[in-house]
């Protein structure tokens, strides 16, 4: 098995209290979100514990790894709620309709985007076409 990047302990730290029944689903969830985690580098050619192990940035490394890897376990967490987070919500008045976006509606475990350009993981890519090929004006004749 794999190392783990967070702890339940540091989910506490960060100020987020947790049920027993939270806890016990954060011991779950913290497995699943660092194998998870360690899968999307891979795809993307990254091996994530070699970078945590560097010596110049490897402690700092660590630290946003251990930081995001809380932040999608919290989100996951809030879907389970008795009153999980809504983004949006619509009302209307005498036929009376309610409509509600959640926020997790699918109690997912899931990593941003930008939190994987912060990883390094994601990069920005671009490209070029050369629409008319090596054409030059120059020479012809």
């Amino acid at each position: 098995m794999m190392k783990s990047y967070a702890t339940v302990n540091d989910i506490i730290k960060t100020g987020k209290n947790l049920t027993p029944a939270q806890t016990e689903t954060a011991e779950i969830l913290i497995e699943t979100a660092s194998s998870k985690l360690r899968l999307i580098a891979s795809r993307y050619g990254k091996n994530i514990d070699k970078m945590i192990d560097d010596t110049e940035t490897g402690e700092d490394f660590s630290n946003v790894v251990k930081s995001i890897v809380i932040q999608a376990i919290c989100r996951a967490l809030n879907s389970f709620s008795d009153t999980p987070p809504v983004t949006q919500e619509s009302q209307s008045a005498l036929g009376y309709t309610a409509s509600m976006t959640y926020l997790n509606a699918g109690q997912s475990l899931y990593f941003l985007r930008n939190e994987l350009k912060e990883l390094g993981i994601l990069r920005q890519q671009f490209g070029a076409l050369e629409v008319f090929g090596n054409y030059d004006k120059r020479n012809d004749d």
